[in-house]
């Protein structure tokens, strides 16, 4: 494969990656015009996001299946269908009641998209080039937050919040056209694979069963929840808190997107001489010390709105470090399977990022304390995690040390 193709594939694939997270951060900076225009408040708005995240994750069950049986391209079509009509449904929401029940059907179409791209990354990339694909796929995702909010902000200011759905809408019928003309079909349809629940609940335990795939999705699932308790209430925070503009916001979102776009380039630069565990390890470590920062200065009101965002750059630089990492060893082992597996990871991330943003909308009180606790929390289980796993290999490695020496001793 050229290196044209390879670029004009990763950017297919990352526009199909993009769907979800520019349907969070977009309408990110409405969230205050939501709330005044469906008469409600900003913690049940932020329960809109919630309900996408649990979209997302329940719909990647369904799909993984589904992609492995039918290929690649036909769920998809499906599932952008039905992404394209609930956005514009979203767009006549009239209660927030409804709004987070249409954002949970648009977060199922959404989901097809994501799953799709890291099964079609396992289908066409060699395994020792996986993790790199990744990156430049993080890369592409990276960008959307910083075009989305901003886009988002000046709609939500100089129109109605009402547009940022239709855009959505819009945006997904390219997308649709862009798959169906240029998308590679990856992996042939296997009809011997069975869609009954039973067989299905199967294929999930086996890969759960992997133990390199349940350590590292956890560690990235945990460890990659602190973006989505920032997402969730950086809205609040910076609009209400702070006093500043949905267009200032959204410019803010943006900067700070620039810390994965930055991370995910040095990790590629990074894995020429280090592994992926060992670039975890040490992007979980010095975020632990950030999130113990963050909510010691908004404890003690330490922060000034700039000194806070340069904080947060620096934290967030950690997740473009471990989540591509994450998901390479996450999924490595899989020659077979890749969708059911890109599928349960996608299940178990948006499923703990759902929970968190739930804790932030539970826990808010008018201050930053809840997102920064959050996100520090994360971290902090996504290290213990990974220690843990390497303590028990290292176990493992001296019992084996130890029956080798009585072998040759004997």
């Amino acid at each position: 494969m050229s290196k044209t193709s390879n670029f004009n594939l990763i950017l297919l694939l990352g526009l199909l990656s993009t769907i979800s997270p520019f349907s969070i951060d977009m309408y990110l900076p409405g969230f205050p015009a939501i709330a005044e225009s469906l008469d409600t408040s900003i913690a049940k708005v932020q329960l809109s996001l919630t309900s996408y995240l649990v979209g997302i994750a329940v719909g990647q069950l369904f799909y993984g299946p589904l992609l492995d049986r039918y290929g690649r391209k036909r769920p998809l079509y499906v599932g952008l269908s039905i992404y394209i009509l609930s956005s514009f449904a979203c767009a006549g929401a009239s209660t927030v009641d409804a709004l987070i029940y249409l954002r949970f059907v648009q977060a199922i179409g959404g989901c097809a998209g994501m799953v799709a791209a890291q099964a079609l990354v396992r289908d066409l990339f060699p395994v020792n080039k996986i993790a790199q694909a990744f990156a430049y796929l993080t890369l592409v995702i990276a960008v959307s937050p910083m075009i989305a909010p901003t886009v988002g902000g000046y709609l939500s200011a100089h129109l109605d919040w009402h547009y940022l759905f239709i855009v959505l809408g819009a945006i997904g019928t390219l997308i649709l056209v862009f798959t169906k003309l240029y998308l590679p079909k990856g992996m042939p349809a296997d009809r011997s694979i069975s869609l009954k629940p039973k067989q299905v609940a199967r294929k999930y335990l086996l890969v759960l069963k992997n133990k390199q795939f349940l350590t590292f999705i956890l560690v990235g699932g945990i460890a990659g929840a602190a973006p989505f308790a920032y997402i969730a209430g950086s809205s609040d925070v910076f609009i209400n808190q702070f006093g500043l503009s949905e267009t200032i916001y959204g410019w803010i979102f943006a900067f700070l997107a620039v810390a994965m776009i930055g991370s995910t380039q040095l990790n590629h630069i990074l894995l020429k001489k280090y592994s992926n565990q060992q670039i975890i390890q040490v992007a979980l470590s010095y975020q632990v010390i950030l999130g113990l920062f963050l909510v010691l200065g908004i404890y003690f009101d330490w922060f000034s709105v700039g000194v806070f965002i340069v904080m947060l750059f620096v934290f967030l630089t950690g997740h473009g470090l471990s989540v591509p990492n994450s998901a390479a060893l996450s999924l490595a082992p899989f020659s077979q399977n890749a969708g059911s597996a890109s599928a349960m990871m996608g299940f178990m991330r948006m499923a703990i990022g759902g929970l968190v943003t739930a804790l932030v909308s539970v826990f808010h009180d008018g201050t930053a304390m809840p997102m920064v606790v959050l996100m520090a929390i994360c971290i902090l289980g996504g290290l213990l995690v990974l220690s843990l796993y390497h303590r028990k290999r290292l176990l493992l490695m001296a019992r084996k040390s130890k029956n080798g020496l009585k072998m040759v001793y004997r």
